[in-house]
């Protein structure tokens, strides 16, 4: 049994699983696929074409799946992808992507979305990521796991923002950040790595000493990034963690934050 408020509107063309439950006044229109178990507040509206996997819980006056705030759209059919075990809280945003990059906006699962929160076109964030209060990212942003936006960080578009990185309450962030950075004041400047983080999710104290290590390479040291990237290959460690803080930094799409 489909557990729906009767002043709910549920497009007939819309899937839900057998024991979702919607809110009163909720809206979910066509093409809006909702999986088990999870849980639609009231107020919330939900516009599709968007998939919502198993175990969400969608808090009231939320917006998900709308039209993506880029002028140069012209209601082409994109998506949303939002994974399981998602906390979308009050007042959050999260938008359909665009034809200019892959036609989809993906969410993974496991994240925290606090009140207030935007996800604009085209994002893609992974898994276990929180935004604090406020936080908004642009367009094309990639948020990769772990990382943390503290309230009020403004994100902007196209930058990727590294596993297991850290920003500070109101921080700008115009370049991209590497894996494992804390960056954070005004202006926004990197302060360390996030080793607490990396602590509670049992990464090793050789590897946390590798990525420290790195650190000071990258920012200590005034080189190119080129030349930080090349010293960085000679600590010759198997680590995983290093492995992917080169890999990042390989592939930056606007520079880092230094």
């Amino acid at each position: 049994m489909i557990l729906i408020d009767p002043t709910a509107i549920i497009d007939s063309h819309a899937e839900l699983a057998d024991d979702v439950s919607v809110g009163a006044f909720s809206v979910i229109g066509a093409e809006v696929k909702i999986d088990a178990g999870t849980v639609i507040g009231p107020h919330v509206v939900i516009k599709g074409p968007t998939s919502i996997g198993k175990d969400n819980r969608i808090y009231q006056f939320t917006s998900i799946g709308e039209d993506p705030q880029d002028k140069k759209y012209a209601s082409e059919i994109t998506r949303l992808e939002i994974g399981d075990r998602n906390t979308i809280r009050e007042f959050t945003s999260m938008h359909r992507g665009t034809q200019q990059d892959n036609g989809v906006t993906k969410i993974g699962s496991d994240n925290l979305f606090m009140a207030y929160t935007h996800v604009a076109h085209d994002c893609i964030i992974g898994d276990n990521v929180i935004m604090a209060n406020g936080a908004s990212l642009a367009g094309h942003v990639h948020l990769n796991d772990h990382a943390i936006l503290g309230g009020f960080t403004l994100v902007h578009q196209f930058t990727q923002i590294g596993q297991y990185s850290f920003a500070a309450m109101g921080s700008a962030i115009t370049q991209d950040i590497p894996p494992f950075v804390m960056v954070g004041g005004k202006p926004t400047r990197p302060h360390g790595i996030n080793s607490v983080g990396m602590e509670r999710n049992n990464v090793s104290a050789e590897d946390i000493r590798l990525i420290r290590n790195a650190y000071k390479i990258i920012y200590k040291m005034n080189l190119r990034l080129e030349d930080a990237i090349e010293k960085m290959e000679e600590l010759a460690s198997d680590s995983k963690q290093l492995a992917d803080m080169i890999n990042f930094l390989r592939n930056v799409h606007r520079g880092i934050l230094r």
